[in-house]
């Protein structure tokens, strides 16, 4: 493909997931921007992203059906409601897009390229999708992070992508306030309150200052413990303002603990049924505890169990024991000396 030096070819990148799953694209939305007229199509949350991590992006707002965790029929293609895919397809049409592409291995996102009508369309073919791209790609590495295939898809859009271990964070302030999250998406990846509680007391008893967040639904629990000052955002830009606030951030494995990550938070995240090489936060001081074993990992948002014995089986005592020092490293580490 050819980039004139005038005029920006016009790109159209899909990510109709969560919000972890954006975030992790941002280094690739930047890059893109350098040499294309950049459009996201995405869940309508992306627009308070758009302001914070990548300006210059326009963001097309769309609730993909397949994407909808709680739509019982999400599989089944007479459920969908195809006035409203046909009717985003007309205005991506109407933007006469050069060139979409995904970072997904996903025989619908490559069938939305298809209908866009961009005369290019780059993605990882899998189902037979091959036949809606001009530009099948090679999959990374099964072991390697998601955000491996947002560089692979750079690399083939002809940006200087950089590796994960290279990706550049803002710098962090002075605040010593230690943010916990213990909400998620999906309430397989949710680690046990009381004992997200337990963490908190323990670290406010050492005398940090403790901020606690948490999904609509758990305010009520939280508040019952005689937790005053408990916030469940409302928007991702309040999510951010909080966010900016912290020293460090602790969470469960979803989108909050990815946006820490790329405000220049360290991050401490408890794993259960997914795989942390792949969907860990990628700021270089963060750091995992790992759920145990299971014959069934990984189960990504279902557990065959009423509850997800491999992340309800991190203890309390054991999780105290890494989130200490991980704190302890971050907030009061002292400066280096100079020889």
């Amino acid at each position: 493909m050819t980039v004139s030096a005038d005029v920006k070819p016009k790109l159209l990148i899909i990510e109709l997931w969560a919000v972890g799953d954006v975030v992790i694209g941002t280094p690739l939305l930047r890059k893109a921007c350098e040499k294309y007229e950049v459009t996201l199509l995405a869940k309508p949350f992306a627009t308070e992203l758009r302001d914070r991590f990548w300006p210059e992006v326009k963001v097309i707002p769309f609730h993909a059906p397949w994407t909808a965790f709680e739509f019982k029929n999400k599989y089944r293609l007479y459920a969908w409601p195809w006035r409203d895919i046909f009717s985003v397809a007309r205005r991506l049409v109407k933007e006469r897009f050069d060139v979409a592409a995904s970072a997904r291995w996903d025989p619908r996102d490559h069938f939305l390229m298809k209908l866009s009508g961009a005369r290019e369309r780059l993605g990882f073919p899998r189902i037979g999708s091959r036949i809606f791209l001009t530009q099948p790609l090679k999959q990374a590495d099964a072991l390697k992070h998601r955000y491996e295939s947002w560089r692979i898809l750079g690399q083939a859009l002809r940006l200087d992508m950089e590796s994960s271990e290279q990706v550049c964070y803002p710098r962090r302030g002075d605040s010593r306030t230690i943010l916990m999250h213990s909400g998620a998406a999906q309430p397989v990846r949710v680690w046990p309150l009381e004992r997200f509680r337990g963490l908190a007391l323990r670290l406010r008893d050492q005398g940090y200052e403790v901020k606690i967040l948490c999904n609509p639904e758990q305010q009520a629990w939280w508040e019952k413990t005689g937790e005053t000052n408990v916030r469940s955002p409302k928007s991702i830009a309040e999510l951010i303002d909080l966010t900016d606030s912290a020293g460090v951030f602790i969470g469960n494995d979803s989108g909050p603990g990815h946006l820490a990550a790329f405000c220049g938070v360290p991050t401490f995240t408890f794993f259960g049924p997914q795989v942390p090489e792949w969907f860990r936060p990628l700021h270089p001081a963060g750091e995992i505890i790992e759920g145990k074993a299971c014959p069934f990992k990984p189960c990504s948002d279902y557990c065959r169990f009423e509850k997800p014995r491999c992340l309800w089986n991190i203890t309390e005592e054991e999780a105290w024991q890494r989130v200490a020092r991980f704190v302890e490293r971050q907030l009061r580490r002292e400066p280096a000396t100079l020889t």
